[in-house]
């Protein structure tokens, strides 16, 4: 009777001391480090998904200031014409995809006259040579439209240039 109490002692102290762990594995569970493990992947996975949410956020932000931009344009009879008619060179050599154009001219002389003006109203200037001949002065250069159009608003109510335009590279 003691072997069998001092047994069964010995075998609720081995319990008491060992670890949950020894039975999950021995019963083919997974352990704590499996658990912890596996819970560190989904923290992971849940940040990487949440990063992706904020990135679509941006984009449609983006999306919708671009929108609203296109729909001041329209409204106000503003005009986004693209550079399908430029020469290859000079969309090669344009640096950004937007500019606003304050004039184009058959002859270049009148295109360097107006940079000049342009620079002196502190507008850096590019000239934009066209497939037809015609070479446009472009100001305000930017890869955001809705900045392009705040400069070319800009250009209109300073009296530079009430017509200006802008010009989509792309």
């Amino acid at each position: 009777m003691k072997k069998c109490l001092l047994i069964t002692l010995l075998c609720s102290v081995a319990l008491l001391v060992s670890s949950c762990d020894l039975f999950r594995k021995m019963a083919g569970r997974p352990t704590s480090a499996d658990i912890e493990q596996k819970r560190a992947m989904i923290e992971a996975q849940k940040n990487a998904h949440e990063e992706r949410l904020d990135s679509m956020d941006a984009v449609q932000k983006q999306i919708a200031d671009s929108l609203a931009v296109l729909d001041s344009l329209r409204l106000t009879n503003s005009a986004v014409l693209s550079s399908r008619q430029l020469t290859a060179e000079s969309k090669s050599s344009l640096s950004a995809r937007y500019y606003v154009i304050v004039g184009a001219f058959g002859k270049i002389e009148n295109a360097k006259k107006l940079v000049a003006k342009a620079e002196a109203n502190s507008y850096k200037a590019e000239l934009i040579a066209y497939a037809n001949g015609f070479t446009a002065v472009g100001v305000c250069a930017s890869d955001n439209l809705a900045d392009a159009y705040a400069r070319l608003q800009e250009v209109r109510q300073s009296g530079f240039c009430p017509d200006a335009w802008i010009l989509d590279n792309k």
